[in-house]
């Protein structure tokens, strides 16, 4: 059974199962014509999630596309992010036996569990994080803004991505995954996890935190290694996450999200320049 033990995010550098990445075939056209190699791939697969409360049959909630690791970490967090759990729920998850081509995680309550809030029964693309949901209301989940949080240099924001792309071992071999990166307020890195959906990379963070008692995430820096879509910040908000940086370039709904609930939304954290888009506040741009 679940006990939170304390705020903490061991594992930085997971090390990718032999499911997450495959070897295929390729020719490649160069120069001097067609030769034929080998090359990695990210591997995708579909999860279902499924909970269950005391005496309870098990619910199955969604069905995602994900890359194979940290799929606790993943259904715990989605569950979270989603709602469908409280910060004090105690739960004990397992990993079904399942194909090949499929696995199941069921997460135990020790409460009775109601899904019907969850209109999602049905499979969700890797590149949606919100994909079947009956209204755009809906997935605004209930949360306040965000707590106040800390101040950060700029300087500190410009190291983020330097610091994140070592840690990114699965994009190393496929170029094909991913990453979301938790730091503190002086730019350690403290978790990093990969996927082919960014949203579950995201979901991948908040469920470890779950499992530590670390929530809410009051004091973090949340970094997307590609762009900052809806989906990222409605998750970064139900975190509490008060800073989210993005590499690349955030949506209009992502800006108004992170208006919304009071979180500072970085765009193009590139270099020592960047884009500020909501809440400049908790950036000290002069340091």
């Amino acid at each position: 059974m679940h006990e939170p033990t304390g705020v903490h995010l061991p594992d930085v550098n997971v090390p990718h199962p032999a499911r997450a990445v495959a070897r295929v075939s390729v020719r490649v056209r160069g120069t001097s014509g067609a030769d034929d190699h080998y090359d990695w791939v990210a591997v995708e697969e579909p999860l279902e999630i499924r909970v269950a409360g005391p005496d309870q049959e098990p619910v199955s909630v969604a069905v995602t596309m994900r890359t194979p690791g940290s799929d606790v970490e993943l259904a715990v967090g989605f569950l979270y992010t989603e709602g469908l759990i409280d910060r004090d729920d105690r739960i004990s998850t397992s990993d079904a036996p399942a194909p090949w081509h499929s696995q199941v995680v069921s997460i135990a309550l020790a409460r009775p569990f109601d899904g019907s809030a969850l209109k999602r029964n049905f499979f969700a693309s890797s590149s949606c994080g919100v994909c079947g949901k009956a209204t755009l209301d809906q997935a605004f989940i209930r949360c306040g803004a965000v707590a106040p949080g800390p101040v950060v240099r700029a300087s500190t924001l410009a190291g983020l991505p330097d610091a994140l792309r070592p840690a990114q071992r699965g994009f190393d071999r496929t170029g094909g995954l991913h990453a979301a990166g938790l730091f503190d307020a002086d730019g350690r890195l403290l978790a990093v996890r990969e996927d082919v959906g960014r949203h579950n990379a995201v979901d991948k963070i908040v469920g470890r935190a779950f499992l530590d008692g670390g929530l809410p995430l009051s004091d973090r820096i949340l970094l997307a290694s590609g762009r900052a879509g809806f989906e990222i910040l409605q998750k970064a908000a139900v975190a509490g996450v008060p800073i989210v940086c993005a590499v690349s370039a955030p949506s209009s709904l992502a800006v108004e999200t992170a208006d919304r609930l009071g979180i500072t939304l970085v765009g193009f954290l590139r270099g020592d320049r960047f884009n500020i888009y909501t809440n400049p506040g908790r950036i000290d741009v002069g340091a």
